[in-house]
């Protein structure tokens, strides 16, 4: 399954690609966070977005 790039949302919301410039920018938007945190949580918790989530409320 490849990404469709004309959309602007994640095809899997359960987790967080930072692959694509388009997708970090939709997920510091939704989860009210700056990239380099982002990039942080998703090297220490892995992708899914519940973890990175939790990872942010706590650090």
């Amino acid at each position: 399954m490849s990404d469709d790039l004309t959309k602007r949302r994640p095809q899997d919301a359960s987790t967080i690609n930072l692959s694509q410039q388009w997708e970090i920018d939709y997920w510091t938007k939704t989860l009210h966070t700056t990239e380099a945190k982002l990039r942080i949580a998703v090297s220490k918790v892995g992708s899914y977005v519940s973890d990175v989530k939790e990872y942010l409320r706590n650090h």
